[in-house]
Parts: C-alpha cells; structure tokens; sequence
C-alpha cells in the first residue's frame, strides 16, 4: 500500500473515501483492505484508474463502489467547497466595494448549489436504483442509461472562476489568492475524474448487473415510485411486532409457523396480518414480500423458492 501510494500521491484521497485510514505500516494493499472491511478488488480497480492504468468495471461491488462515491459527495460537500469559500473570502475584498468581488462569491455561491444538487439526485435516485436493483427490483420505467444520458462533468465551471480570478481581480503579492486558486484547480481535477469514474466504471457495472438480474428467475418488476417517500411513511407506523411478522411472512412462513416462532395464537397472528395489510394498502402475500425486500426488512436471498 505505500508503494502505491508513492506512486500516486492523489490516492490518498481515494483511501479515504473507502475508508481506509493512515498509518498502515509495512501492510500489503489486501490487508490493509480487510483490515478495513474494504472489497479489495474495488479498491484496486479505482486506484488503477485513477493512476491511468487498465482497469475492469466488472471486477467491482456496486455496494462497494457506491460507498465511495457517497463519502466523495460528502468530502466535495461537506469538506472541499465550503474550505475553499472560506478561503476565497478571506483572499478578496468582500467589504461590498468591489463589485468584481462581490460577483465572484456569488458565482461560486451558484456553482455550490449546483453541484449539491448534482449530488443529492445521484443519492436520493440513482444509488436508490441500484440499491434495489441489487436486491432484485427492476425497474420498468428507469434504467441507468436514462443517468448516463443526462449525466455531465460538473467541474468545468471552477476553470471558468479560476480564468475569472487570473484575469479580472488584479492583487499584488497575494499568497492567500494564489492558495484559493491552486485549491480550485485540485477541486476541478478532483470533480473531474469523480464523474469518470461514475461514467467508466459505476454506469458500466450497473448495465451489467441490469443485464444479469434480466437473465435470472429472481427478477422482480417494480415501478419507478413504488417504494417511495409514502411506503417510508407508512413502515413507520408499524409495531415492532408486526414488522417482526412482516419479515416472517416474507420469508415464507405460515400463520401457524409465525404463532409457534412468536409463542402467539394463530388468531393473533392472523389479526396482526390484517392490520399489516391494512396500514400498507397490500393485500396480497407477494406484495408484502415485495415491500419487505424493497425496505430492506429481509434480503431477497432468505425468501423461500
């Protein structure tokens, strides 16, 4: 690991995002992996990419991969842009006398936005996608062909702001600006090789794993909205009992073999059911086996052929 690590100095920033801390000695790039509980393959697959050798979108875990590119999100988000704001506020006059300024906040203000929305739309609808594909749902409106049509890098408007900066706010000797502009040009490097690793390597493995899930016997065809917001809502408002019933169901339990597991009556099971069904509006065994898996209650394997 600190071979490659020598190599590449921008890995650092890959390591964190899976997790996997300093300080690992003398440790192989496998143990340090699983030390970390990191898919090694996955792992490496990203370094070589980012290191400009070949890699292959087949060797990767989508759980894997998509808990990087979450903890990217959050270091762009939570960490990098709001440390370069800081920075740019402090380097220009902000006082309101400079227009020229006032304006580069502003635009950078925007471009924050811009990306957060970026972010949150992959977060919220694109990994929720996968998520389920995952766990057997395919879509019947949605495919990551329709992301990775609509999906563009989002780092070539800190070029613009950079080319702003240089061009149109003159300041002598100033080691703070100068800071703010090196920090940028990583950002944008950073932005940019993100949203390349999303089109080569994240968008690939999931065509792949569409592929896969079409040939099997498990696939499940969902809608787009059919586990959303409301179904949240409404697992909230089930007991823990009846949640605990729900999960047996699914895994293909009879009321009987629920009333014996649970030390209940077959009539209490019974009415629990009823009550399921009614807080859900599902009023059929495989639609509440459906739910259960799509709301991650139980995972697709433990359902009974």
């Amino acid at each position: 690991m600190r071979d490659l690590i020598k190599d590449n100095s921008a890995l650092i920033l890959v390591m964190g995002r899976f997790g996997i801390s300093l300080g690992f000695g003398d440790k192989s790039v496998r143990e340090a992996c699983r030390l970390h509980n990191v898919d090694e393959n996955t792992f490496l697959q990203v370094a070589n990419f980012c290191s400009g050798n070949e890699f292959r979108y087949e060797d990767v875990s989508l759980p894997s991969l998509i808990n990087y590119l979450k903890q990217a999100h959050e270091y762009f988000l939570d960490f990098n842009l709001p440390n370069i704001r800081r920075k740019l506020i402090e380097a220009i006059d902000c006082s309101g006398e400079n227009d020229i300024a006032m304006l580069i906040v502003r635009f950078y203000d925007e471009y924050a936005q811009e990306i957060r929305r970026h972010v949150e739309h992959e977060n919220n609808t694109v990994f929720v996608y996968v998520e389920r594909l995952l766990n057997g749902f395919l879509d019947k409106t949605y495919t990551i062909s329709k992301f990775e049509g609509k999906h563009a890098p989002i780092g070539y408007k800190l070029k613009e702001l950079k080319e702003i900066i240089i061009q149109y706010y003159p300041k002598k000797n100033s080691y703070l600006l100068n800071e703010v502009l090196l920090n940028i040009m990583l950002c944008e490097e950073d932005l940019s090789q993100h949203c390349k690793i999303e089109d080569e390597l994240f968008i690939p493995a999931v065509k792949l794993a569409e592929y896969q899930l079409k040939q099997s016997d498990k696939v499940i065809y969902v809608n787009n909205n059919s586990f959303g917001q409301q179904e949240k809502e409404h697992l909230e408002h089930l007991s823990d009992r009846e949640k605990e019933i729900l999960i047996l169901i699914a895994k293909g339990c009879s009321n009987k073999d629920i009333a014996n597991q649970l030390f209940l009556s077959v009539h209490t099971v019974t009415t629990h059911r009823k009550n399921i069904s009614s807080k859900l509006q599902i009023h059929t065994t495989a639609g509440l086996i459906i739910y259960a898996i799509a709301n991650k209650l139980v995972n697709i394997k433990d359902i009974q052929k």
